[in-house]
């Protein structure tokens, strides 16, 4: 009987051992996939996606011209937004799996990537309605074996996100910089047209609930080297609604408090993800460029998450960026011709220098390229008549300029230039 009591437990051991190392990357492969005959999934999004798709979505994508290639490999490119820091694995792993490693960086030749930290997220997770009672992000934590202040604590998993991505610096041997400031900037646009094709990379926040309601964690997290932080996610909290939310209510007072704080420190401030009446509070009262980091626009998608043309407007007065995904929810399919289209629409609308990428990559989507492939991007621009110009501005220069000016606290600002901002939102 004692041996059978002794080999049940070694047998709950190896199980449980088992468990903390394999389910997380196969949650992973689940979750984060690459399928190039992909098309939507319809009972995740709106009815409105159905009407939209994208026949070609279920063909492979068409190979890569030598001039598109030879454009590609010139440009400064930049991406706003992949959730890599959420999983188990190192940035600087190479894997199969997934969408965004140190390799598959340089081979797409990404120039600055710009990772999120998403800290929770509700159950049965959709695009129309979610309560902020659940989180799926606590069962993850304990999977992973991150440290135990992380199980509990959304601030300390966000703090441990952004010590995720300093190792990953550390351990890089110069292949990624962390940029936090107008200089690094400055330093990584020299560099690469030095042709040094060290990577770039910035620590963003998808939703601060992670303030858990403290006006001070937020210089806990400018500490920790976070630069833009969108103010929601998939819920409610105590700074605004969410497009997806219950309330879907506006800013408030501490939302706004917030804003005026992330302005001042030099942190961009990240519409994504918010409701309509909260993205109207943010930009009447932004004084600095602001951002939509991933995400697509109404007139080529549909789909709640996705930008008004007001909204565009609202976000270019204020010089900031719109940046576009890849994914069926941003473009009501995954061909990246829609990416052209919806860049297209940005251009016509508003101007080419406020359109950007926002891939979402990591972020439970499915895509038809990883991050080594973005090069199919900057060929649909091609193959839609947009200029070379006009491609560079896109890839990455846009979202350079913005990076530049929003990183900037107020007290370095000429005093001309403070008042300037402080009456045009620019």
């Amino acid at each position: 009987m004692k041996k059978l009591g002794l080999g049940m437990l070694l047998v709950l051991i190896v199980g449980a051992a088992a468990f903390f190392i394999f389910a997380p990357a196969i949650f992973e492969k689940q979750t984060n996939r690459v399928v190039v005959g992909y098309l939507p999934e319809m009972s995740r999004d709106s009815s409105a996606i159905e009407a939209q798709i994208n026949q070609t979505d279920n063909k492979a994508l068409p190979p890569i011209r030598p001039e598109a290639q030879k454009l590609h490999d010139s440009l400064m490119i930049v991406d706003l937004h992949a959730d890599t820091l959420l999983w188990k694995r190192r940035i600087t792993d190479a894997v199969d799996y997934g969408h965004v490693d140190l390799k598959r960086m340089q081979k797409g030749n990404v120039g600055l990537q710009i990772f999120s930290s998403v800290t929770k997220t509700p159950k049965d997770q959709n695009y129309d309605r979610n309560s902020a009672d659940t989180d799926n992000i606590t069962l993850l934590t304990i999977a992973q074996l991150q440290p135990i202040r992380t199980w509990f604590s959304l601030l300390e998993r966000q703090l441990y996100h952004a010590q995720k991505l300093d190792q990953a610096v550390i351990i890089s041997d110069g292949a990624l910089v962390a940029i936090g400031t107008s200089e690094h900037v400055d330093g990584l646009t020299l560099a690469r047209s030095r042709n040094e094709k060290i990577i770039g990379a910035l620590f963003s926040a998808e939703g601060l609930q992670t303030l858990e309601g403290k006006r001070e964690n937020l210089g806990k997290l400018y500490d920790s080297g976070m630069r833009m932080a969108g103010l929601v996610h998939f819920f409610d909290n105590e700074l605004a609604g969410s497009m997806h939310g219950e309330e879907k209510g506006g800013l408030t007072e501490f939302g706004r408090q917030i804003v005026r704080d992330m302005e001042e420190k030099g942190m961009i401030v990240d519409i994504a993800h918010s409701s309509r009446e909260a993205v109207a509070d943010t930009l009447k009262i932004a004084r600095r460029p602001v951002v939509s980091s991933h995400g697509g626009v109404q007139a080529v998608c549909g789909v709640n998450r996705n930008l008004t043309d007001e909204e565009i407007k609202g976000v270019a007065a204020t010089g900031g960026i719109i940046g576009l995904g890849y994914w069926d929810g941003a473009m009501c399919d995954t061909d990246p011709k829609s990416v052209a289209r919806a860049v297209k629409h940005v251009r016509d609308l508003v101007g080419i220098e406020h359109a950007a990428l926002g891939s979402d990559f990591d972020g439970a989507v499915t895509t038809r390229f990883d991050t080594s492939g973005i090069v199919h991007i900057t060929q649909a621009l091609m193959d839609a008549g947009f200029t070379e110009d006009e491609i560079r501005a896109v890839m990455g220069g846009n979202a350079m300029r913005v990076l530049k000016q929003g990183l900037i606290p107020f007290k370095d600002l000429p005093k001309q230039a403070v008042e300037q901002t402080a009456e045009t939102g620019q």
